[in-house]
């Protein structure tokens, strides 16, 4: 028997994740612009990185409790309360992570194990597939259409429910579509999960960025909070990802087991990581709003950009994200990207790598300069053109 005969087959089964390749090769191109990092490409504002500074200077370097320190959560608390009307206690429910995607893991470990099935509307964040398999539980696509905005059906979610059906992943703003959900779309869905014990793991971390309105989230209709773990963190509105700091919020019972799991794997998040974290509730607000107008001025472009083209956009209201069509090339998600970065040097992530239904598609990032934008959009007319010709 080989070592790899001894590892599980669900984790041998997981894919790779389909967007690492182009990372790589774009590393070894010179003059390359990305539209591929999810990642805002602002630096983390001044006053959270010295308070981050300040908490070493001082030899604040010890562990905080498991849940995270309470000043942090009681600021998460006043967060969610004053931006989405959300009352959470934060002794017994919150608790910080070590970025969104350790409570994305953990939750699903608490909630769905072997034989059971998680539904996974896609194109959809990465983690989420791979996070249900490898706690031995079945993920079930929901394909969403770009016909519907990429917005959830209510009907979608009827035909994907069994009696083997444990969760459903709800990732709004969204990634890799910057579609989103309104009131008015989270109550039809609202009216198929009220009677089923279905637990809703509402992924929000790209809720600051909002570009329509004010984000809205499944967990403020009453009859869905306590069967509903809310998720966000600092990475995207704070540009904090290097820092690793994201908390989960829900009913004091699932906290208390998912604490566990984040107990024994991880004791607790980052110490330097939470007092920046603290600093970024209080304070920081007025830099979020500036970095949001910036994206916003982006998205324009690359919308208009994309449309005229004649790689059909929808509008993106979240996140920071274009998921243009680009079947009307006549290549594949891969082909267009792999032959874009290396005839044009642009770098574009293929639709399918969020989902067999992103075919057709391509992630594009405006977490990136005006400039870098407009010559990415001139290289890819001229690609397209050639293409088409």
């Amino acid at each position: 028997m080989t070592i790899k005969d001894m590892i599980k087959p669900n984790i041998l089964a997981t894919p790779p994740s389909g967007i690492r390749k182009y990372f790589d090769l774009i590393n070894e191109m010179k003059d390359a612009i990305s539209l591929g990092i999810g990642e805002p490409d602002f630096e983390t504002p001044w006053t959270i990185r010295e308070e981050g500074i300040y908490s070493l200077e001082k030899g604040k370097t010890f562990y905080s409790s498991n849940a995270g320190f309470i000043e942090l959560r009681q600021e998460i608390a006043r967060f969610m309360a004053r931006k989405y009307n959300l009352e959470y206690d934060p002794s017994t429910e919150i608790l910080v992570t070590v970025g969104g995607s350790e409570a994305i893991d953990i939750t699903l470990r608490t909630f769905a194990g072997p034989g059971d099935e998680v539904i996974v509307p896609e194109p959809s964040f990465v983690a989420y597939k791979g996070c249900t398999m490898f706690c031995g539980a079945t993920p079930v696509p929901l394909e969403l259409k770009a016909e519907y905005e990429f917005r959830i059906q209510p009907e979608q979610i009827l035909s994907c429910i069994t009696e083997k059906t444990r969760a459903i992943i709800l990732a709004y703003p969204n990634n890799p579509t910057g579609a989103i959900m309104e009131y008015e779309d989270y109550a039809k869905i609202v009216e198929v999960l009220r009677d089923k014990d279905i637990i809703v793991i509402s992924d929000e971390l790209y809720s600051e960025l909002n570009y329509k309105g004010k984000h809205v989230s499944i967990a403020q209709f009453p009859e869905m909070k306590e069967k509903t773990i809310v998720i966000n963190g600092f990475s995207k509105a704070f540009a904090m990802t290097g820092w690793r700091i994201g908390f989960a919020c829900g009913h004091a019972d699932a906290m208390e087991q998912m604490k566990k799991i984040h107990q024994y794997a991880i004791m607790c998040s980052p110490t330097t990581a939470q007092f920046a974290a603290i600093e970024a509730l209080r304070n920081g607000e007025p830099e979020v709003r500036k970095m949001v107008d910036e994206y916003n001025r982006r998205r324009r472009v690359m919308v208009d950009g994309f449309n005229r083209i004649g790689l059909k956009c929808f509008e993106p209201y979240g996140a920071f994200y274009c998921f243009p069509d680009i079947r009307s090339t006549g290549l594949s998600s891969d082909e267009f990207c792999e032959r874009l970065l290396m005839e044009e040097k642009v770098l574009t992530v293929p639709g399918n790598a969020f989902g067999a239904c992103g075919e057709g598609f391509v992630r594009a990032t405006y977490a990136t300069s005006l400039e870098n934008i407009r010559e990415a959009l001139t290289r890819i007319a001229r690609f397209v053109e050639r293409v088409r010709a």
